[in-house]
């Protein structure tokens, strides 16, 4: 979480979750919430002295909430004023950290748009959207062009998903295209997909195998790796032949490498020195 106050960021989770989606009106309308706080996070993205005046510290939290009420109300939802305006009210060591801080919770919202089951179904979706993007250059071209306007990327995005992914999934994919905030594409949509999994309260295990792996053996190793990690663990696999045989296994900064590859590689490494 680089910088991010642990203490601020709990604050305002348990303030979204408790003060505004647990209302079943916004709970219904939770991707309009996440748009709309992703569009503050683009605006703040592109107003420095704004961004820079409303993270500091010196600023009382009563002027910021009263700055950010004059900005958006009449043009977002109240339920968007809310959550900003507790975000604006926190103590953040960055202007950065600050509009992380916005770009989670608007993660957090659009989750909950996402009925608990088809969790894993976005999980999935981001992740092989992400490989495709990697496998296709001259789609990732398309999708990454400077001087290509951003309502052109939106309609791309949405050509390519529109019937063929939650509407979750459309929104965060169209996100990381249109404002990566400094990211790759490809880091963009990382960024999401553990996000989606920190709500989800599980880690990502991004498992690479010579051979698609069956059912039976992604429960087994599902469940080794909870037990490992203390915690749910959704499995992102990718069927890799050149790897030869084994499985590469990264969850976080840790990577377990048990392919015939990465063994051959090692011996090379130790002949060579």
């Amino acid at each position: 979480m680089r910088g991010i106050s642990r203490s601020s960021l709990a604050e305002v989770t348990r303030r979204l979750d408790t003060n505004v989606l647990a209302s079943a009106d916004a709970a219904q309308h939770a991707l309009s919430l996440g748009g709309e706080l992703f569009e503050v996070v683009a605006l703040l993205g592109g107003e420095h002295t704004l961004r820079r005046w409303l993270a500091d510290q010196a600023n009382s939290s009563e002027d910021k909430t009263a700055l950010i009420g004059r900005i958006l109300e009449g043009k977002v939802s109240p339920s968007t004023v809310i959550v900003v305006s507790d975000i604006v009210a926190q103590p953040w060591s960055t202007a950065r950290d600050m509009q992380d801080a916005l770009e989670r919770m608007a993660v957090y919202a659009t989750v909950a748009s996402v009925e608990g089951g088809r969790l894993d179904e976005l999980e999935d979706e981001l992740f092989r959207f992400q490989r495709i993007v990697v496998a296709e250059p001259d789609l990732r071209a398309a999708l990454t062009r400077d001087g290509v306007d951003h309502s052109h990327r939106r309609s791309l995005v949405e050509n390519l998903l529109s019937g063929k992914v939650n509407a979750a999934t459309s929104a965060l994919v169209a996100q990381a295209v249109t404002n990566p905030r400094g990211r790759t594409l490809e880091q963009a949509l990382d960024n999401f997909g553990q996000l989606v999994a920190e709500r989800a309260q599980r880690y990502i295990a991004v498992v690479r195998t010579a051979h698609a792996l069956s059912e039976d053996r992604q429960e087994r190793l599902r469940a080794l790796l909870s037990r490992k990690y203390g915690r749910d663990i959704h499995l992102n696999i990718e069927v890799a032949p050149e790897i030869l045989g084994g499985l590469s296994i990264q969850v976080g900064d840790e990577v377990i490498d048990g392919t015939i590859a990465g063994r051959i590689a090692e011996v090379q490494r130790r002949l060579a020195g």
